[in-house]
């Protein structure tokens, strides 16, 4: 069991202001558009880890709600869980891990991200829970 291959943990938050709009930041790293979050540190629990992540992407306290999904990147072996959350300030304009840091409305987050970080935002905005598996990049069936 010694080679049995290992998952990673990840937490994502998806921030909802007053006027549904989610808070995302662009990546420095590959400039890509996704909602805040990364991997769990192993003495945190999954509402710490979520407003860790959100508070140094961003520069913002939050209120974790709930858990709103469930999603496996079976690619790389990453598991995310993703709450939705609550702001408790405003973000800054840039961080040390996001060159941008903005507000946006649906129809936005599904025009700037691959659909695989987009369900995430969208999943957020239903009652049920979801668990779905991706590429990395698209929702597989």
């Amino acid at each position: 069991m010694a080679d049995t291959p290992r998952h990673s943990v990840s937490v994502a938050g998806i921030v909802v202001n007053d006027s549904d709009q989610v808070l995302v930041i662009r990546r420095r790293d590959n400039g890509h558009w996704e909602p805040p979050g990364g991997v769990l540190e192993m003495t945190e629990t999954f509402e710490e880890g979520v407003r860790r992540e959100v508070l140094e992407e961003t520069g913002i306290s939050v209120q974790v709600e709930r858990l709103t999904g469930v999603y496996k990147n079976m690619q790389r072996g990453i598991v995310a869980l993703v709450y939705r959350c609550t702001p408790r300030d405003e973000p800054e304009r840039a961080t040390t891990e996001a060159s941008e840091v903005r507000w946006m409305t649906l129809d936005e987050v599904r025009e700037a991200m691959s659909p695989a970080y987009a369900v995430r935002v969208t999943d957020a905005f239903e009652t049920e829970l979801h668990t779905r598996a991706h590429d990395g990049v698209n929702l597989l069936p």
